[in-house]
């Protein structure tokens, strides 16, 4: 006979109770804040990013000899495909909400080195396409900034978030100055060489075999830790990190 907690249990760990609960932590902590239309576009820019970060390791991966991606369905813009409940719901909304950045992870893609070609240098290349496909995005920001939008927007955007704020912008130039910073920070926070994030690749690939079974250890601890490094933020740890960030994409916009 069934154990009617063990049942209970699982019901509360299924992927939608876990969304549901989510979607109520951040719509609570929306009322005890200020629910800017800024932090609304915010979140909608920083999930697509999200999602098609991972989907690019997945093409990468196809593009290499590794088709576990493509057959697990993960190849997609389907963004239910690739929904974490809480790195693509949760963590983004409370980091916006708070202002502390634009931090979070979709359902990492099924990758198997074993399969390419070439398995210690394609899989730090497909580390890297997350990282590389979000400068793309940021750089189609700068474009459209220069090129679509009307003569001297770029100029008047750089202005906007250097003297002003980006809420003096219309939604157009809001959402693409949005594409490019978020897209930026995302770049350099996935950068850095520390597990699981795609930099560690680097490290990886550099390291010897015999380093092998402790950085494995490492990487078993390292998601939690980060979590809470990345809700903690001690000593303005993300600022360190998306401000410069934001900034070096800002000036580009003037150059």
């Amino acid at each position: 006979m069934a154990d009617p907690r063990s049942s209970r249990r699982s019901q509360l760990l299924h992927p939608q109770a876990l969304v549901a609960l989510g979607l109520i932590l951040v719509a609570v902590w929306a009322l005890r804040h200020t629910l800017s239309s800024t932090t609304l576009l915010i979140f909608v820019v920083v999930v697509p990013s999200i999602m098609l970060h991972e989907v690019a390791h997945g093409v990468a991966a196809l593009a290499f000899g590794d088709d576990t991606a493509k057959r697990a369905g993960r190849l997609t813009l389907n963004p239910l495909r690739h929904v974490d409940p809480i790195g693509t719901l949760v963590l983004p909304g409370v980091l916006a909400l708070s202002g502390l950045g634009a931090f979070g992870y979709a359902k990492p893609v099924p990758i198997n080195p074993s399969r390419m070609r070439s398995p210690r240098n394609h899989s730090l290349l497909t580390s890297l396409a997350g990282p590389a496909t979000n400068l793309a995005l940021a750089g189609i920001s700068i474009i459209v900034l220069r090129f679509a939008r009307p003569a001297g927007t770029a100029l008047h955007v750089y202005d906007a978030y250097t003297y002003i704020g980006i809420n003096s912008l219309d939604i157009a130039d809001r959402v693409l100055f949005l594409l490019g910073f978020l897209n930026v920070s995302l770049a350099v926070f996935n950068l850095i060489p520390l597990p699981p994030l795609d930099g560690s690749a680097v490290v990886e690939r550099l390291l010897p075999a015999a380093a092998w079974p402790a950085w494995s250890t490492l990487r078993q601890y390292a998601m939690p830790i980060l979590l809470v490094v990345v809700l903690w933020n001690p000593h303005g740890f993300l600022g360190h990190i998306f401000g410069p960030a934001g900034q070096a994409w800002a000036d580009l916009l003037k150059a």
